[in-house]
């Protein structure tokens, strides 16, 4: 027997000896690799998106509920000043005006500040250790309205300088006009930094879409030639990112609810110091309602549905070029 076909014999006998794969093992590798670089930095930048975006919303949560808080207090009480004037006794004014105001329906509770207390109320901008005993420091009497009830301001005003001529009656509306404009700014700058995000997302996500279909342009083709429809093609690729957008959605909304959850406890480290008291001022406790985790993990999921959406736009658009 001849060289030649010994070794076509030889080749013959690889053939029969090659190993059958079974139908369904031919089929378990993906057609988009699931530990690419890209995929692992595609999860990174949305996770850190929905960081951003779950902070922003926390924390306009945050500033809302503590003016809605600041407004309700604002809102129930009045104050009334009532300065000194020659050839009167401003102790006697005091007690006439409080009465005044205790006689006046929807009033629950009055409050006399003392001379000392009333000038405590300066410190803040005069500094403390002065002596004002030769200064017209008004005196200040706080009354507490009862939830719910209007009072007519201009006929309390007139009845209290019928008592004391020097009366005069602060409903706090300024304060609390500027508390609503506050938390309306608030809310906007937040829905502004949730657009950036959402944008940045949809860009990163169609780079990304874009950069996975080019790495996998010949297995793409292959599937063309082989009868594939674009949207066959598109569920795999689809199915690759809303995974990724998935994963990085929970890591960073997660992140995000572990901060919150800790927050509470950061600030009472600071409780007491300046700062910690203007923190707490501004944010409250900065505790989140449960109807806030809530908020969030929804956020988490939009972000993964903008991930699995603008993946869908770039891939059929890419599908277009390459067939």
């Amino acid at each position: 027997m001849s060289k030649g076909s010994d070794r076509r014999d030889a080749l013959m006998d690889l053939g029969h000896e090659r190993p059958q794969v079974p139908a369904k093992a031919r089929n378990v590798s993906p057609i988009v690799p699931r530990g690419s670089i890209v995929g692992r930095a595609l999860v990174v930048v949305v996770a850190i998106m929905t960081f951003l975006a779950c902070i922003t919303t926390g924390v306009v949560l945050l500033v809302r509920a503590s003016a809605a808080e600041w407004q309700s207090d604002v809102a129930s009480e009045l104050t009334i000043q009532i300065r000194p004037l020659a050839g009167r006794d401003l102790d006697r004014d005091v007690t006439a005006a409080a009465d005044v105001l205790k006689s006046q329906p929807g009033i629950v509770d009055v409050r006399i500040f003392s001379r000392e207390e009333s000038n405590k109320l300066l410190e803040p901008w005069l500094g403390s250790g002065l002596s004002l005993d030769e200064l017209p420091v008004p005196r200040v009497i706080v009354g507490r309205v009862t939830q719910g009830i209007k009072l007519d301001v201009a006929a309390l005003s007139a009845r209290l300088k019928q008592a004391a001529p020097t009366a005069s009656v602060d409903d706090h509306r300024a304060w609390v006009e500027r508390m609503r404009v506050m938390s309306g700014v608030t809310v906007l700058a937040g829905l502004g930094v949730l657009a950036l995000v959402v944008i940045a997302t949809v860009i990163s996500v169609s780079f990304a879409t874009r950069g996975a279909m080019a790495a996998n342009r010949p297995i793409v083709e292959v599937l063309h030639f082989v009868g594939a429809s674009d949207r066959y093609i598109a569920n795999r690729f689809l199915r690759h990112f809303l995974r990724l957008g998935l994963e990085g959605g929970i890591l960073g909304g997660g992140a995000a609810m572990l901060l919150f959850g800790f927050s509470e406890s950061i600030a009472g480290w600071f409780a007491g110091t300046p700062t910690g008291d203007q923190f707490v001022a501004l944010l409250g406790t900065f505790a989140l309602q449960p109807s806030g985790y809530l908020v969030l993990a929804a956020q988490a999921i939009l972000i993964a549905a903008v991930t699995g959406w603008a993946s869908r736009r770039t891939l059929f658009a890419t599908l277009d070029d390459i067939g």
